[in-house]
């Protein structure tokens, strides 16, 4: 893996603290901690302190107390999945998990986060120091789960995947307007424009020294 300086790991890989404590999963079991509607946040957390039939009385984070109906309750997943890269892993797959784990993550400065098969891309509006050649060597010939999200990632994977199933593959990158998608594009094709000329640098010659064409197009 390249040798990253501390300032750029920060911006791909999680700080060793991002774990949650056994204190703090204890605390989040005995509170019953849970998500509810919230006019300025969207959600908010909140712990369970009587349910009543259908309504709920909760005790938000400012000690105030309010009820709510059942139906707009979301459960919240234990600490332990604290900025998880991959959502599609938390226990709880709801609107208020994924957006709070998008938003920590996003104050992390990590922007990549994947949900499944999909990249989520949060614009940090600044320019990162996450597309360098060191970060692009670090991404060659990596499966998903053994680097952390990036674009790069998707795009290696496609790449190999066209030259070992010899099927054409597609990268589509869709968001509101200045969601960053432009940018995104450029990144994959940066990534492809280097690892496509490395490999056909490879490919030139042959061990008996003389060369071959490369069998590899881009459509």
């Amino acid at each position: 893996m390249a040798d990253l300086s501390a300032d750029d790991s920060k911006y791909l890989f999680l700080g060793n603290d991002f774990q949650s404590s056994g204190v703090a999963q204890a605390d989040w079991s005995a509170k019953k901690m849970v998500w509810v509607p919230s006019e300025r946040e969207g959600f908010e957390a909140a712990s369970i302190r009587e349910e009543k039939g259908e309504q709920v009385l909760v005790e938000l984070s400012n000690g105030q107390k309010v009820t709510v109906s059942k139906d707009d309750i979301q459960k919240m997943n234990p600490p332990k999945f604290s900025k998880v890269e991959d959502m599609a892993a938390l226990t709880f797959l709801n609107e208020a998990s994924v957006l709070q784990n998008l938003r920590e993550r996003y104050f992390s400065s990590l922007i990549y986060t994947y949900s499944g098969l999909f990249c989520v891309v949060v614009n940090p509006y600044k320019m990162l120091p996450i597309y360098s050649e060191k970060i692009i060597e670090m991404y060659k010939g990596k499966k998903r789960h053994e680097v952390p999200p990036h674009i790069y990632s998707i795009t290696d994977n496609a790449y190999r995947n066209m030259l070992q199933d010899r099927e054409d593959q597609s990268i589509l990158c869709t968001g509101e307007s200045g969601a960053g998608k432009t940018e995104n594009t450029k990144k994959v094709i940066q990534y492809l424009a280097v690892i496509a000329s490395s490999h056909k640098a490879k490919k030139d010659i042959n061990p008996a020294g003389q060369k071959q064409k490369d069998a590899v197009i881009f459509y």
